[in-house]
């Protein structure tokens, strides 16, 4: 698949070429999404690694035969380029699970200029498709925050923006039980989909809600497939192979 046009540019200059036009002139906008479309899907997705679970994260989806998609950070909790780190996002990619952008430093978008949104952004692109050899077409704002300039910005990127109709709470001081009980209730009044937020760094989210959450989904008839299979859409702007690591590759 060949790359589109302005990522390609992109990267091939190693500068910000979206910069240089004013954000005052029209572009295009990116589409946000909060819901699946496809009936009787569940979009499991985890923000802020890479992070010490996510290998444990893939091994546990992987034996439920469910997809599962990562909202990667640059330098948030650890180092994208960090050697141990790098190896477990691309064993998730290697394993079918879909890798995505949720920006460089984990900043609130909605509160930095033209310029700085495209840096966030870029950085943790360039280090997905150096990685994996893909380049994402989605992105996770930090909080779920976004403004008009975020998605302007993600547009001309040829991103579309994933956030979610469900949180497990797990990042604002939910319990493993608390957050079983939110699945509990968001399963038991059975929607057609969910597209559900949980957080890849925390051990309780990976070791005791998340096979729970498996278990009772599947038994309600869910499958749980990837954001992109969720809405139908393509998961990546283009598919190439991994680079070599060099001088480059370093937060």
């Amino acid at each position: 698949m060949m790359y589109k046009t302005l990522a390609a540019a992109f990267l091939a200059s190693g500068a910000l070429q979206f910069a240089s036009a004013s954000p005052l002139e029209p572009r295009q906008t990116a589409t946000v999404y909060t819901h699946c479309t496809a009936a009787n899907k569940v979009a499991l997705t985890f923000d802020d690694g890479p992070y010490n679970y996510l290998t444990d994260i893939v091994n546990t989806l992987d034996a439920a035969g469910a997809k599962g998609t990562f909202f990667f950070n640059g330098n948030n909790w650890g180092c994208i380029y960090d050697t141990t780190l790098r190896g477990k996002v691309k064993y998730a990619y290697d394993h079918g699970h879909q890798v995505a952008s949720h920006t460089w430093a984990h900043k609130d978008l909605t509160t930095l200029t033209w310029d700085q949104i495209h840096d966030e952004m870029w950085r943790v692109e360039q280090a997905l498709q150096r990685i994996t050899g893909a380049y994402p077409a989605w992105v996770r704002p930090p909080y779920g925050n976004y403004n008009d300039l975020v998605k302007s910005a993600a547009g001309v990127r040829g991103l579309s923006i994933a956030n979610w109709d469900f949180d497990s709470g797990d990042s604002t001081g939910a319990s493993a039980a608390q957050s079983k009980s939110s699945y509990d209730q968001i399963i038991g009044s059975h929607p057609s989909t969910i597209l559900a937020l949980n957080h890849e760094t925390q051990s309780s989210t990976a070791y005791d809600v998340l096979p729970y959450a498996i278990q009772k989904l599947k038994a309600a008839g869910y499958q749980l497939v990837t954001v992109a299979e969720c809405l139908g859409k393509a998961p990546y702007q283009s598919v190439g192979s991994p680079q070599t690591p060099d001088g480059n590759w370093h937060c």
